[in-house]
C-alpha cells in the first residue's frame, strides 16, 4: 500500500511539474511574440511627443492612427477590468485577435491586421493571451475608432483549430513569421480601392499620412527580391540590419513606422527563415 501511495505521489508530482513547465514555456513564447515579431506595443502603447513609447502606459492603448479611411484608437489591452481586457475570457481575447470580433460582438477594423492573424496557430495565440494576463492593469479609457469606410460583417468564417507551423521548414515557417505573425504584408502590399492587391504582394507603395505624429508622409518600401526596386541586391546581413535596427542598405535611417525595437529581439533562426520567405516572393516593380 505504501509503495502504491508513493508511486501515485510521484506520478502526481510529475504531472504538476510538467504542467508548470508547460505554462512557463507558454509564457516565454508569449513574451517572445508580444515583445518581438508580433510587436503589439507598436500600436497599443501610446507615444511621447518625440514618438518614443510611453513605457508608463505600456499596452494601455490610446495611440491615435489617422488615415483617410479611419481615425483609429488602439485599445487598452492591459488587465484593467473596466477599460482593458481584464474581464475578458481567454476565448474572447483569442477571438478578437484572430477573428476581429470584440467581446460585445462588434467588428474590429483596421489597422488591426486580422486577415494576417487568422493564420496564427492555437499554440501561439494561447501563448499571447497567457502573456497578456501578466501585464499590469492600467486604467485608461480609450475612444472607439471612427471609420469612413464600411466594415465587413466578418473577416471570415469562424476559425477551427489552427496547427503549428513546423520550424524545420524554413520557407513555411518564414512565411508564417512574415505574413502571419509579423503581418509585414499589411503595410507592404499595395491596395486598390481599399482591397489588398495580392498579385503584387510585398511591392510596397502604400502611403501613410503623418504616421506616429510625424509631419510628413511615409511610403511602404518594396520588399520583394526585385533587383533594382526591392531587396534583390541586398545581402542577408543588410536585410537583417534594416529589420532589427532600422538602417537601410545605404546607411540612412528608416522611419519609425517599422517596429525595429521589437524585431531586434528576434532569434537569428527566425530572421533567417523570414529572409527565406522574402526571397521567395515574386520580384515586383514599384507601381
Amino acid at each position: 500500500m505504501r509503495r502504491l501511495t508513493k508511486v501515485l505521489l510521484v506520478s502526481f508530482l510529475s504531472l504538476v511539474y510538467s504542467g508548470v513547465h508547460a505554462q512557463e514555456d507558454l509564457l516565454a513564447r508569449g513574451s517572445y511574440l508580444v515583445n518581438g515579431i508580433v510587436g503589439c506595443g507598436n500600436c497599443h502603447t501610446p507615444r511621447n511627443a518625440d514618438t518614443t513609447a510611453n513605457t508608463s502606459m505600456r499596452l494601455a492603448g490610446g495611440f491615435l492612427i489617422e488615415e483617410h479611411e479611419f481615425t483609429a484608437y488602439a485599445p487598452n489591452i492591459t488587465q484593467d477590468r473596466e477599460t482593458g481586457i481584464g474581464a475578458w475570457s481567454d476565448e474572447e481575447i483569442m477571438r478578437a485577435i484572430r477573428e476581429g470580433v470584440r467581446r460585445d460582438g462588434s467588428i474590429i477594423g483596421p489597422p488591426m491586421p486580422v486577415l494576417s492573424y487568422r493564420g496564427m496557430s492555437d499554440t501561439d495565440v494561447r501563448a499571447i493571451v497567457a502573456y497578456l494576463r501578466t501585464v499590469a492593469p492600467v486604467r485608461n479609457s480609450v475612444p472607439r475608432s471612427v471609420y469612413n469606410i464600411p466594415l465587413p460583417e466578418s473577416w471570415g468564417p469562424p476559425l477551427g483549430s489552427v496547427p503549428d507551423v513546423p520550424r524545420d521548414d524554413a520557407l513555411a515557417y518564414g512565411t508564417y513569421l512574415g505574413y502571419t505573425l509579423g503581418h509585414c504584408m499589411e503595410c507592404h502590399t499595395p491596395m486598390s480601392e481599399g482591397v489588398f492587391d495580392f498579385s503584387r504582394t510585398g511591392a510596397g507603395g502604400t502611403l501613410f499620412h503623418k504616421p506616429y505624429g510625424l509631419d510628413f508622409a511615409v511610403t511602404a518600401a518594396n520588399i520583394t527580391p526585385h533587383a533594382k526596386q526591392g531587396l534583390g541586391a541586398w545581402t542577408d546581413a543588410e536585410i537583417k540590419r534594416a529589420i532589427t535596427e532600422g538602417i537601410s542598405r545605404d546607411g540612412r535611417p528608416l522611419q519609425p513606422l517599422m517596429a525595429y525595437g521589437y524585431y531586434k529581439t528576434m532569434a537569428d533562426a527566425d530572421l533567417d527563415a523570414l529572409i527565406v520567405y522574402l526571397r521567395s516572393l515574386p520580384p515586383q516593380p514599384a507601381d
